[in-house]
């Protein structure tokens, strides 16, 4: 079956009609008690989550609609009697599926072969520190991190590939040295380094500063050269606009690739190249952001623009879900990048950024809202006077990212 990677991100898919990734909330019953948590997820399952015909009912439309990533996150999925049953439906729909269990004792060689076998594509595992004494405390249970690292090996051992998540806060951004080396020893095929919006669990104090999320991207573009895993960003579209600049700027000091085109550039993820910073280009050039390209679908089956950004659209349980993608007033409201506001709305790097608008609600509660942690000023942007907000993320800064 073709890896998640290989499937075009783009390649016609007309993001007004049909979302890039879909994800599916199959429980919010978890065992862990992470500090970043969305969910804020309960050892016992919501009474009104879908049920299993419920389910297959959703991934039917999302069959229909030929989305071409669909996860099954939680909570933790494992903790779903018919987590197989509905990996084998979606399967037989022809719809590639990947899961993101938590590490917890359900997470064992058996249940990792019986997922492989029912049909997933890919295992989406947590790991937010190349030590245990990182990771467990920001997992809140000891042992995690072996079970983590364990969980890998036998993921490796049954042929799925491996794609790890990283929540980047205050508690690991001096780590990404150590992350990416254990990566490499454990063969992951992708990581994706996810930027923490403070909802949920997350709090703001954890909250990077835009000074410092410079710093980690100049970090990510670095390591980008030379790992040998796929890297990409989750709520951290300026990033993109970072990669770009610095493409550029290699290109024009005679040191980049000449087929690189900046903006306009199109690489495909997980295509064959003979060097990582070619390899992790395509990522720059996705354009999928909250709500555009991207949908979110709760243990109850309502839809939002993503998980961090709880906006409701309308349930499954009412409404199709093309229906809700299509045409809810909040998706249709995301898409039109002329309605951002402040910096992001005259940004040149809008129409491949545009922001975090999760980020943008959690701080100022106007999803339009300028990307609340991005220090960079577009060319057509005139400042605020002095005395006026230019940015809401600005935590006191700290030294603790200088080791970057």
């Amino acid at each position: 079956m073709q890896p998640m990677h290989n499937i075009p991100a783009r390649g016609g898919l007309n993001y007004d009609e049909t979302p890039f990734l879909a994800i599916w909330e199959v429980t919010q019953s978890c065992d862990l008690a992470c500090k970043h948590c969305r969910a804020a997820a309960q050892p016992m399952a919501h009474p009104d989550q879908l049920s299993t015909d419920e389910g297959k009912a959703l991934i039917d439309q999302i069959a229909e609609m030929q989305v071409p990533i669909f996860v099954f996150t939680g909570g933790d999925p494992l903790k779903r009697p018919d987590l197989y049953e509905l990996i084998r439906h979606a399967a037989g729909r022809g719809v590639k599926v990947a899961v993101t269990p938590s590490a917890t004792p359900l997470l064992t060689r058996e249940a990792i072969f019986k997922m492989k076998e029912a049909g997933v594509v890919r295992l989406g595992i947590s790991l937010d520190g190349s030590t245990p004494e990182i990771h467990d405390a920001f997992r809140g249970l000891p042992g995690a991190w072996a079970r983590t690292v364990q969980a890998v090996e036998w993921a490796n051992e049954a042929g799925i590939p491996i794609q790890v998540h990283s929540t980047i806060s205050r508690h690991n951004a001096h780590d990404l040295d150590g992350l990416c080396a254990l990566f490499e020893r454990l063969k992951i095929v992708m990581w994706n380094v996810f930027f923490l919006v403070p909802v949920g669990r997350g709090q703001l104090g954890d909250l990077l500063s835009g000074e410092e999320f410079e710093q980690v991207f100049g970090k990510i573009y670095e390591l980008s050269h030379r790992v040998s895993f796929q890297i990409k960003t989750t709520e951290a579209m300026h990033y993109r606009r970072y990669l770009l600049q610095h493409n550029l700027e290699e290109r024009r000091m005679g040191h980049g690739h000449g087929h690189t085109h900046g903006a306009a550039a199109e690489y495909e993820p997980g295509a064959p190249t003979s060097d990582a910073k070619t390899r992790n280009m395509g990522w720059a050039t996705r354009r999928v952001n909250d709500g555009k390209g991207f949908l979110f679908v709760s243990h109850v089956g309502n839809v939002y623009p993503s998980g961090f950004l709880p906006i409701h659209a309308g349930n499954v349980r009412e409404s199709k879900l093309a229906d809700i993608y299509r045409n809810a007033p909040i998706f249709k409201a995301l898409r039109d990048t002329s309605q951002l506001e402040g910096k992001c709305g005259a940004c040149e790097y809008k129409e491949i950024c545009g922001g975090s608008r999760a980020r943008a609600y959690a701080l100022t509660g106007d999803p339009l809202a300028q990307e609340p942690c991005c220090i960079y000023q577009p060319r057509n942007w005139a400042p605020p006077v002095q005395g006026e907000a230019a940015s809401v993320c600005q935590p006191e800064a700290t030294s603790t990212l200088v080791s970057l």
